[in-house]
């Protein structure tokens, strides 16, 4: 039997080393930035089935039938501060809360800001919820997006190249 190495990676990554883009554009894509995230939560749901038989010796088996992808985040509202505009990538996201069939489908990306391997691209349904409404409060808000199909593996954009 042979002894462990000891790992080299002792340093512990950082909860906000993600970032979201979503596409802004109308026709082709264009990814904007979507700033104020303060809590990022991606999670995959498998669906299993019972296939359990007799030769299983009373033993439980299942198998996954069925990957659902979502995001649940929380953001700081944020707007210009000459014009008060909204962010064009939380406005996409706040307006596509509020509609019916394509309208209601976003096309969003997410990876690791280190320019780690980690990152995935997908559509999904939005949903916008205000918590931030207090006297005293910032306005925040929480998003949930529910993945429509697949979850893509993407090259992370900020990867670094060689050379």
């Amino acid at each position: 039997m042979t002894t462990p190495i000891p790992p080299a990676e002792t340093e512990t990554a950082l909860a906000r080393r993600y970032r979201v883009d979503v596409d802004t554009g109308t026709g082709t894509v264009t990814w904007s930035w979507l700033p104020g995230i303060n809590d990022f939560a991606p999670k995959v749901d498998p669906t299993q089935q019972d296939n359990t038989t007799y030769d299983d010796e009373g033993w439980a088996d299942n198998t996954v039938t069925q990957l659902a992808w979502s995001i649940e985040l929380t953001m700081l509202h944020r707007c210009h501060p000459d014009t008060k505009a909204f962010n064009a990538a939380q406005e996409a996201l706040r307006m596509a809360a509020e509609q019916f069939g394509d309208g209601a489908k976003v096309h969003v990306r997410w990876y690791d800001r280190d320019g780690r391997d980690e990152a995935y691209e997908g559509y999904a349904l939005v949903t916008w919820e205000q918590d931030g409404t207090a006297t005293d409060d910032l306005d925040s808000v929480t998003v949930t997006l529910t993945g429509k199909g697949k979850r893509t593996k993407i090259t992370n954009p900020l990867a670094p190249t060689g050379g």
